[in-house]
């Protein structure tokens, strides 16, 4: 469909097999979405470090201690993500699930956090059943002050536009929190399917679900989702979960929801407040001139030529091994103390990535210094 009358533009003309790319939100480019003056949230997909065998919970403290104080001189609302991939949460016992959410709640309360949740013991299911989900959604709603974020699955995912909608709304039924529908290529998984443009709408418009999570690799869905949900007025935020394209987020001012904020969280932040305009109050990054400061091309460079490296993809084409990498980038930092995965993860780096992960960092600690954007001060990244 070339013609740009006959593209899709409401949803009374949208249907369950309707593509993105019969819709005009499709073809809407970045630059006409661009704001600076949204000053949105940052939620970092919080890693569980791990020392030998064990947890590693004064590190878990710290590291989200870290992110809380990249955060502040910027006026970023910096929301963690608990027990979500970068938690090992298909790697954890329900126990440990709730102790994790246990730990931050007494180190930070009243803090408010999103809990992955996804199904339990749906292995041998022949479809998909709503009711795998409640363990996790027991423990996470016994929590105030908190989001769900409901993780996609193998039966989940396999289901067509409508019953897939329907499942989500079974779901929903649970909910007595928030929720935000999570939705991968893919290029993650090889079952996951994105969300085409009538579910996105239909999940949009569940009082229930605040916003959703889209992680892209090889097609732009995100983009896809801010165009709908800002054409169509949606009170639904599209969350980027794009660890290889974090400027795009910062220029059209949406939130992210992303591993990358464990390792660039003082960069992330920085970069949001320099995107602002003048007017925008408590901006820090002043330019003088009434408009944002163009040095933040310079640092998004910077900031996305190191996340690259963290999420690199292997041989497989996968990029699971980030939380390895990640544990190394804190390891140096001295805020966890080894640079160990969950022993029954079986995604893990060589033996030279924490100097990779060192040699990765040497741009970032020279922007950092010379735009005095604190944070990195206290690693030795360059020795």
């Amino acid at each position: 469909m070339n013609n740009p009358s006959e593209l899709i533009s409401t949803p009374d003309a949208l249907k369950p097999g309707t593509t993105w790319l019969e819709t005009a939100w499709a073809w809407t480019s970045e630059e006409e979405l661009v704001n600076h003056e949204s000053r949105t949230r940052l939620c970092g997909a919080a890693l569980l470090p791990f020392a030998g065998a064990e947890p590693d919970w004064d590190g878990f403290i710290r590291s989200l201690g870290w992110m809380y104080q990249a955060a502040q001189p910027y006026g970023v609302e910096f929301v963690p993500v608990l027990n979500a991939d970068t938690g090992y949460i298909f790697d954890l016992t329900n126990d440990l699930y709730k102790e994790v959410l246990n730990r931050f709640r007494a180190a930070f309360p009243g803090q408010k956090f999103i809990a992955g949740v996804t199904a339990r013991g749906a292995e041998k299911d022949q479809e998909f059943d709503p009711q795998r989900y409640l363990p996790l959604l027991e423990i996470t709603q016994g929590f105030s002050n908190c989001e769900v974020m409901i993780m996609t699955s193998r039966h989940l995912s396999a289901l067509d536009a409508e019953p897939c909608r329907d499942a989500y709304y079974r779901i929903a039924e649970y909910l007595t929190h928030p929720g935000i529908v999570h939705a991968l290529e893919p290029a993650f998984v090889p079952w996951a399917r994105p969300f085409g443009p009538w579910l996105l709408h239909q999940l949009a418009i569940h009082p229930k679900f605040v916003g959703g999570k889209i992680s892209t690799l090889d097609e732009p869905h995100f983009l896809y989702w801010a165009a709908m949900c800002r054409s169509l007025k949606l009170d639904f935020a599209p969350h980027s979960g794009d660890d290889f394209g974090i400027a795009t987020a910062i220029k059209m001012g949406l939130p992210l929801l992303i591993g990358a904020a464990v390792t660039g969280a003082p960069l992330i932040c920085a970069a949001k407040d320099m995107w602002l305009n003048d007017t925008v109050i408590e901006k820090r990054f002043k330019t003088g001139a009434g408009k944002f400061d163009t040095r933040v091309y310079k640092l998004l460079e910077v900031l996305q030529s190191m996340e690259d490296q963290v999420f690199r993809l292997d041989h497989r084409g996968s990029a699971s091994a980030y939380k390895h990498s990640t544990a190394h980038f804190l390891h140096n930092l001295g805020l966890v103390a080894a640079p160990d995965t969950h022993p029954n993860c079986r995604d893990r780096r060589d033996s030279g990535e924490g100097d990779r992960m060192k040699e990765a960092a040497i741009r970032v600690e020279r922007i950092a210094r010379k735009l005095q954007i604190e944070g990195f001060e206290r690693a030795s990244l360059l020795s």
